[in-house]
């Protein structure tokens, strides 16, 4: 078994371990953000897998906070040498290793601009979490695979207590369940190790996902394309329709995400839309009404708040990707002309 199938094993007691160990320390510090001056601004700084958690960052933070949230673009900074008034602001670092170069620049020349500077990282003696004025962990061991998994959802789970905590009480989400639908999820392995062998030989396709799961079509597409070399498109049900969807043909695989929630109706407007243009549909969600209107599905068994639905979703994506590799004679752990840590500027 590849070293990226043990480490999604490992997924529900890293997030347990996290929410136990990083929860309360969240809790104050989000109470004395708030009560020395709420902040008007929050900016997300992270590449790759770390950008895609950037992405349910943005959403899961404006959503319960109201605080808007910009994701930034690091060239700015080292590239453009753009000075950016961040004053006031909080700007968080995500990044699994804690040394993405370009990442830690932007940190140091916003806290010298005066915001304040959180890192999210897996490494505690990290350049980054050195860096920055305060750290929060992703307890999830040492992550040996190439492939990010258990260090996303550990970047998920903290962006989920801090939203949470920064809501001052404002919408309660029970992040302690988490980590047993995690486990729920992973269940679900033996009907994906059937769904894989019939793409076996796929080498495009899409994903869709809006709302707070649309960071998860980015994590889903970029494993797709980093251990089974599948190119793979990502975009949100609203987007997909302005022009994307042009190059759906017969025959052409479409992956959804499909939570219950305020998101539903369109992912089943456009599931529908794509089974009209013979696209090879496959829905992830819990939700007869579009379970049985797609050509191939992943059942998840419980119906789970689109709020708390990210994590436990990536999972089947995330097993598939890997079971998929697999079954292209790939080995998900090594990708080529890949290495764990990712240096740029």
């Amino acid at each position: 078994m590849s070293l990226m199938l043990d480490e999604i094993a490992e997924q529900p007691s890293a997030i347990e371990r996290t929410i136990k160990r990083e929860g309360s320390r969240i809790d104050r510090f989000a109470k004395g953000l708030i009560a020395k001056r709420r902040p008007a601004l929050i900016v997300l700084v992270a590449r790759g897998s770390s950008d895609n958690a950037a992405l349910f960052g943005r959403y899961i933070l404006e959503t319960m906070t109201g605080i808007p949230v910009s994701l930034a673009a690091p060239a700015v900074h080292t590239l453009y040498k753009a000075k950016v008034n961040l004053r006031d602001a909080l700007v968080i670092g995500i990044s699994q290793s804690g040394e993405g170069v370009d990442i830690n620049l932007v940190l140091r020349k916003a806290k010298k601009a005066g915001a304040l500077t959180l890192a999210v990282t897996n490494e505690a003696s990290s350049a980054m979490a050195k860096l920055a004025d305060e750290t929060f962990l992703i307890h999830a061991g040492r992550e040996r695979s190439v492939a990010a998994t258990k260090t996303y959802t550990g970047q998920l789970t903290i962006l989920h207590l801090l939203a949470r905590a920064l809501a001052d009480g404002n919408g309660r989400v029970d992040v302690e369940k988490i980590p047993a639908l995690t486990a729920e999820s992973l269940k679900l392995r033996p009907d994906i190790e059937e769904l894989v062998e019939r793409y076996a030989f796929m080498n495009r396709a899409v994903v869709v996902g809006r709302g707070l799961n649309y960071a998860n079509a980015y994590e889903f597409a970029i494993k797709l394309m980093e251990t089974c070399y599948v190119v793979a498109e990502r975009f949100s049900s609203a987007d997909f329709l302005h022009g994307p969807i042009a190059m759906v043909e017969r025959g052409f695989p479409a992956f959804l995400f499909a939570p219950p929630g305020p998101t539903f109706k369109s992912m089943k407007e456009l599931l529908v839309k794509l089974n009209g243009l013979g696209a090879e549909t496959v829905a992830i969600s819990s939700e007869k009404a579009i379970l049985e209107k797609a050509g191939k599905s992943v059942r998840i068994n419980e119906k789970i708040p689109e709020i708390l639905s990210p994590i436990p979703y990536i999972v089947p994506a995330q097993l598939f990707a890997a079971l998929l590799a697999e079954a292209k004679g790939i080995s998900p752990d090594s990708p080529r002309s890949l290495t764990k840590v990712t240096r740029t500027l």
